[in-house]
């Protein structure tokens, strides 16, 4: 039935607006004015109906999830939610959910890919959290957001919704002093239903395997450099998103194709509501005026960072299992010389490399903005 719907609806669009022919380098400020709101109008109908899909797979990947624990019922009026997918991550859990729980996240709802190490035991014990088990692939859920995607529509809808990995930090203007709360209440008197965040991997000074890291302890200990400049920034036209690359990753691992490197633009904090969905990680949402982060007039807009900890010396044996599993990009075969090379437990370290002080220095270097929240 939905698919007939959608096939009608198709027809009339076409009618409506007649057939539109345009090379893919043509952009909409190239064209006449008439035509820019024909092609917008297309473009804005055929995201519409990506964004139904991508809400039809979740519902269809439902049954993969099962549940261990469900404290949703605990969920109140307000709370702020975290969402994350995770698999074998018992080292790096302890501190994720201390640092989050401290920035005021109220319940994380969780699923579980498989583990083995514990990290399934460990969070149903954590009296804030909801956790699914799953043992279905990774990369066949896109990478998780179809898991999640039916999580956040289920639980999220009317909740200010943090989404992340375990291996992700989010830090933000003023965050030791001034919790989620008081962050989402800035957005909410700005207008603003989505928060902008910039990853920055964050990395030893000496080969990958030879730190030593303990479970609770604050990874940025450990990982305390990053690269502070070689970033490129665009502004995607379909979506409407950043489109940042660069850093360590762009510069150690992709210098000769750095139109491979990782995308590093987040959008990680979402007032959600149930006909939302991210598109790909957290990099980009639907309906796309969840991407507008940035102030396109020239000012500034409120921004964070997420301090990326894959670098942690268990990257050195992760590295093997990813490469192994093939799960964590779209072409993995395509990143095997990567995998390759963090298994040989790389030095990251630079003479152009940063030492992190805190979100201030961040701030003065450009990489986040308080955007006037005083």
């Amino acid at each position: 039935m939905a698919a007939g719907l959608g096939t009608r609806l198709h027809e009339v669009m076409r009618r409506v607006l007649g057939e539109v022919h345009l090379p893919r380098s043509v952009s909409l400020g190239e064209l006449p004015v008439p035509e820019r709101s024909v092609m917008e109008a297309w473009r804005a109908y055929k995201l519409r109906w990506k964004r139904l899909r991508l809400l039809a797979r979740a519902f269809r990947k439902r049954r993969q999830l099962r549940s261990v624990v469900d404290r949703t019922d605990r969920i109140q009026a307000g709370a702020i939610l975290a969402f994350v997918t995770i698999r074998n991550e018992s080292v790096r859990l302890p501190y994720f959910l201390a640092h989050h729980r401290k920035l005021g996240v109220d319940h994380f709802l969780v699923v579980d890919n498989d583990s083995d190490d514990g990290s399934c035991d460990l969070l149903a014990a954590q009296e804030d959290v909801s956790l699914w088990v799953t043992g279905h692939g990774y990369k066949q859920s896109r990478f998780g957001l179809d898991w999640m995607t039916g999580l956040q529509r289920r639980y999220g809808h009317g909740h200010w919704c943090l989404t992340l990995d375990a291996d992700e930090i989010l830090i933000y203007p003023y965050h030791e002093d001034r919790n989620l709360r008081a962050l989402t209440a800035e957005l909410d008197a700005q207008g603003l239903p989505s928060f902008g965040a910039m990853m920055l991997d964050m990395y030893p000074k000496g080969p990958l395997g030879a730190q030593h890291y303990e479970p609770g302890q604050d990874p940025i200990e450990v990982l305390p450099w990053f690269d502070s400049g070689n970033y490129v920034v665009q502004i995607q036209p379909l979506l409407r998103n950043l489109w940042i690359q660069g850093g360590v990753r762009a510069r150690r691992f992709f210098a000769g194709e750095p139109r491979r490197a990782p995308t590093l633009n987040k959008v990680p904090l979402v007032r959600w509501e149930r006909g939302y969905a991210y598109v790909n990680s957290t990099h980009a949402l639907l309906p796309r005026k969840l991407n507008a982060v940035f102030d396109e007039t020239g000012g500034e807009r409120i921004s964070g960072a997420v301090l990326h900890t894959k670098f942690l010396p268990i990257v050195v044996d992760k590295a093997v299992e990813e490469q192994q599993r093939q799960q964590h990009f779209a072409n993995s075969a395509l990143y095997d010389d990567y995998y390759r090379s963090l298994a040989d437990s790389p030095d990251l370290w630079c003479a152009g490399s940063s030492r992190y002080t805190g979100w201030r220095q961040l701030e003065a270097m450009g990489l986040i903005s308080r955007g006037g929240w005083i």
